[in-house]
């Protein structure tokens, strides 16, 4: 990608964050770039576009991360993977599933394809991890895998809300407690 175009996915994906889909405009990305609008639209002629772009770029970086810890015990993912959750606690930001699920159903096709694209690979990894650390022991819970990997999600995108309201404590007290039952005998 361009300089720019790389600067223009880095701050729709601040402002999907934080404000959230709906939002934001090309307006608040040019203006903090100190670009055109038309330069905006040069590069994402739609902003499906560019919401496209941002969620592909969350995948690329979660299969990334996640190469760079299969290695690990199945533990050391999973805290990992809250590192990532607590990152964005840290910058004042929501997960991106997170912020797109309240728009999803005003998402066109090819945005809600790349969600669901993106949350079956969440998903998808997070039960891989939690069967494995379940089958050597490291990791310990009941019913299917599947199940638990939902509920890992949902209380990680949880806990970032009520961050933004309960402040940052909310996050961390959830998260740690989160890990310490998985990891509980």
């Amino acid at each position: 990608m361009s300089e720019t175009k790389d600067k223009i996915v880095f701050m729709a994906d601040k402002l999907l964050r934080t404000r959230g889909y709906n939002a934001f405009s090309y307006k608040d990305i040019a203006g903090p770039l100190a670009i055109k609008n038309a330069a905006v639209h040069y590069h994402f002629p739609v902003k499906e576009d560019l919401g496209v772009a941002v969620i592909a770029q969350e995948i690329a970086g979660f299969k990334a991360n996640t190469a760079k810890w299969k290695n690990l015990p199945e533990q050391e993912q999973l805290a990992q993977l809250f590192g990532v959750f607590e990152r964005y606690c840290r910058e004042g930001n929501i997960c991106l599933m997170g912020s797109l699920a309240p728009d999803f159903e005003t998402l066109a096709p090819a945005m809600q394809a790349k969600v669901q694209e993106m949350s079956d690979n969440i998903l998808q990894w997070l039960t891989n991890c939690l069967e494995q650390g379940r089958k050597y022991k490291r990791l310990h819970f009941k019913g299917p895998a599947e199940i638990r990997a939902l509920i890992v999600i949902s209380n990680l995108q949880s806990s970032l809300l009520l961050s933004r309201v309960m402040g940052s404590t909310a996050f961390h007290r959830i998260s740690t407690q989160l890990l310490e039952d998985l990891c509980q005998k």
